[in-house]
Formats: structure tokens, sequence, C-alpha cells
């Protein structure tokens, strides 16, 4: 999060900053422990962070304490990241020289630590503009008192634009409402650009009311991530033509600045496939779609190819598509390939890791890539096999846009070599290959190598580990040799030890 923050850089900000970051996080490591029941501004500060920023002939004294560092470099701080034991209304004093842009909080259980983190944002709302939870505990009390610190005095309006919660309870799946203060932060935030629900056991109807909340006060928010929860039927389960739901599919509302929307992980069947079409739509310009790891099988891939078609057609198509982990077949993924249109932008990132697709669906890709243009494309442990290899190498077509290819775990042998060896030599724009894991046989290296010697492209990286095999080679320490900006450019697997015999199991 601390990245966010846009500001020329600062050298002796960031300096100071890393180190007080340090101080922290030594004090919290302190405090933890239960014998500790005091002051966390007279914690002691260790030697080593003390001396590595040249205090070593003075090391005794105020310079120890946690309190002189806070208030000797609290003024360089902008992001920091608070231990729930740090979270305590003594953290107000010591870093109120701060002008925090950035926090992020760590487990926060209690309500001692709710009361001295709502203190810290109400003394920094003028200047805060990111937010972070992570291993929290944030009951609707809570996030209501969380909510209304953080707005401007007098209003309900704030400043923040990134607020990201993760792997944290904030959802009561024995209440019907949303905790209203979270409400009126999402309907309230003229500034927010990006928001992140990851692993937070969201339920359907949260969901639906977070989308309606954004849509009903126009919104500017840019990235929106709803992930890791089991939020099936979230749409088919409400009434189209309910008022509650009527926002959410009316043609004069849409979210036009929201750029990237990720739903990885809900346990989407393909219902819900069928239903988030009415609410892609509402999304016109969407670039960036991820959908990984819901099990919305084939039929569900079908029911969203008309959105496909048309989001690929516009005039700021969509540029991103994840269907990784999806209970995809070959044969489905061929039918969404060959009913794509011929892209007008080319296709920046194609994601279909993780589906037993087989070799069937060799000879549309292939053709796919040359029609779209791709960037990026990932077919990590997708069965490919000898025969999907094969297939490829003779398919591909002449002239593809691929900068990046991830082809690992695909059991491919020699013929994986043989594609390799094709794409080196006729991608000119291919920067890096993810070749590991394809049980490739020792001969495998001459022909790389054979193909690197004579590339004249771009390639940095071409990994080949997990293929042990390879190292049997008399040509290994050749293909070694090759280097990009002064760094080898193949990552290879040392020889297995006697102890460690090889492993064909998939």
């Amino acid at each position: 999060m601390c990245s966010l923050v846009n500001q020329s850089v600062d050298w002796q900000q960031l300096y100071w900053e890393k180190h007080l970051q340090s101080c922290l996080d030594d004090a919290a490591e302190i405090a933890l422990l239960p014998a500790f029941d005091g002051c966390i501004g007279e914690l002691r500060i260790s030697d080593s962070i003390v001396n590595a920023i040249g205090h070593s002939g003075n090391i005794a004294g105020d310079c120890l304490k946690l309190s002189y560092h806070c208030n000797k470099f609290g003024l360089y701080a902008r992001c920091l990241k608070l231990q729930n034991v740090l979270c305590v209304a003594e953290i107000c004093e010591l870093l109120r020289g701060s002008k925090l842009q950035v926090l992020v909080f760590r487990r926060i259980i209690s309500s001692t630590q709710v009361n001295g983190l709502c203190m810290l944002l109400n003394q920094h709302w003028e200047t805060l503009v990111s937010l972070e939870f992570i291993y929290c505990q944030l009951p609707l009390n809570t996030m209501n008192q969380i909510c209304n610190s953080i707005c401007k005095e007098g209003s309900r309006i704030h400043g923040i634009q990134h607020l990201c919660v993760r792997s944290s309870t904030i959802f009561d799946c024995k209440s019907s409402s949303m905790p209203p203060g979270l409400l009126s932060f999402l309907s309230s935030g003229r500034s927010l650009v990006s928001l992140h629900f990851c692993e937070t056991k969201m339920q359907p109807k949260f969901a639906t009311i977070i989308f309606d909340t954004l849509l009903q006060s126009s919104s500017g928010i840019v990235t929106l991530e709803i992930s890791d929860s089991n939020i099936a039927g979230w749409l088919s389960k409400v009434d189209r033509k309910s008022t509650d739901f009527s926002s959410l599919l009316g043609s004069d509302l849409s979210l036009t600045s929201l750029s990237v929307l990720s739903l990885r992980g809900n346990n989407l069947h393909k219902e819900d496939a069928e239903d988030l079409n009415h609410i892609l739509v509402h999304m016109p310009n969407l670039r960036s779609l991820d959908l990984s790891d819901n099990p919305i099988t084939d039929d569900g891939i079908r029911n969203l190819i008309p959105y496909f078609i048309r989001a690929l057609e516009k005039a700021h198509p969509l540029s991103d598509i994840k269907i990784e982990n999806c209970n995809l077949s070959g044969m489905g993924v061929a039918e969404l390939l060959r009913n794509l249109p011929t892209l007008k932008e080319p296709l920046k990132t194609l994601s279909l890791a993780d589906n037993d697709l087989g070799s069937f669906v060799a000879a549309p890709l292939a053709k796919f890539l040359g029609n779209s243009g791709v960037r990026v494309l990932n077919i990590e442990e997708v069965g490919l096999g000898p025969l999907g290899f094969q297939e490829l190498e003779k398919e591909m077509p002449n002239k593809m846009a691929l900068f990046d290819i991830n082809i690992s775990k695909n059991r491919g042998g020699i013929r994986a070599a043989y594609f390799i060896a094709k794409v080196i030599l006729q991608v000119p724009d291919l920067v890096s290959i993810n070749a590991g894991g394809n049980i490739m046989p020792a001969e495998s290296v001459e022909i790389i190598y054979d193909a690197l010697k004579q590339s004249k492209g771009k390639l940095e990286r071409l990994d080949l580990t997990g293929n042990t095999q390879l190292c049997q080679s008399s040509y290994i320490a050749m293909l070694l040799e090759f280097h990009c900006h002064g760094k080898p450019i193949v990552a290879i697997s040392s020889l297995p030890t006697a102890e460690t015999p090889y492993d064909d199991d998939p």
C-alpha cells in the first residue's frame, strides 16, 4: 500500500521512515510478551537498530527508547505498519508529528486496540489516503466506529482513496444488514479509487449491497476486489424487479470509472456467470476481469461469451482475462476462443491456468494467438502433454506479439523443447518463458541451445526448473552461458541427490 502514495522520491524521508518502522516492529515484539505491562514509549530499541543509524557511541539513556525515535523521526513517517499491541492511546502522542498517508493495521481484536486505532485515524484524517486491515476482527460496531473516525469534521465526506481488508472478519453472518458506517463510507467516498475485500466471510447479500451502493453513489472507483468468500447466488437470489435491485440493473447507472474487477475464489457457479452478464454491462470501461478459482464450468463460460464479444469490440476493450481453475475443459475453452472476435486492440493478458484442457485446446489456441495479439499467456498445468505441444508447434502462426508465456507443468517432454525452440526463433518480442516441470529429457538441452544461439530476440528469462533430467546433458554448461543485462537467461534445477528419487507422479 505504501507504493500507492504519489510523491516524488525523497531518499532522506524514506530512510528515516524505514528506520522508524524498524523501531516500531522491534518494540512490538517486546510488547507482545505476556510479562509486558507498561508504556510503549519506554520500550528499549535493540542496539543493532540504534547502531545502524550511527549512534553506536551513544547508546544509553533516552536514545534507546521508542519515544525518542518517534519524536525525532516521526516527521518523516508517511507509511506505517502497526501491530495490534501498538494501537493504544499513547501511539497518538508518539506519532503526533507525523503526516501519515498510509496505515496498515494487523490483528486488531480488542476494544482497547480499536479505540487507539480510531484515535490515530481521527488525528490524521486530513492526510490519510490509504487504509489496510489484515487479520483483524471488525464486527459491526467496530466498523462503524472506524468509518466515523475518518470522516471530516462536521461532514460525512472522507479523503480515503484506498481501502483494503484482508483475512479479516467484518461481516456478521447472523446480521441481515451491512454496517451503516461502511455504507456511509462507500457512498461518500468521492476520492475512493480502490476497494479490496479479500477473505472477509462476505455473504451474497452483502456483495449485492456493495455493488448497489457504489452504483447509486456514482462512485469513481477504479479497482474493486471481492475475493475468497462464498457469494454463490449473490445475484440470482435477488428479485430484479424489487426497488432494492433496480439501481443495479437500471440502464441510466454505471460504474464508468471501474477498470479492474476481481471476483476470485467466491464459489461462483454457472448460474452466477449468467447473472454476471447483467452486472458487467454497467462497467463500460472495464479493462481487467478475474474470475479465477470459481467452479463456473464450461456452461458458465458459454454464458459469458456474449459479454466477452461485446467487451472486446467496444472502444476501450477488455484487455486482461483471467479464468484460472474454473473447472473448464478443452472443449469449453475452444468454444470461447473460436467465438472471440478479431480484436481492435491486442489482448494484454489471457490466463487459463489450472484447467484440465488437454491437447484438444492446442489448435484453437494457436489460431487465437495469431488473431488476438495477446501479450501475456498463462497456460500452466492445463494438461497439454506431448501431443498438445506438437499441435501448438504445428499450428503456431508466423507472427505473434507474445511478451511472456507460461507453459509450465504440462508434462510435454521432448515436444515441449521443440515448441520452446520455435517460440524463441519466431517471436522477437518475447522476454520471458516459464517452462518448468515439463519432464523434458536430456536431449532437450541441445534443441534449446541451438535456438538460443540463433536467436536475435529479446529473451531475458527462460525457466527450466523442475526438469531434472536436463542436467545430464553435455550441453548444459553452454546453455548457462547465455546472459542478458549481466544475468543468466536460463534457470535450471541442479541434479537431484541420490537420496531423492525422481518423482514422475502428477
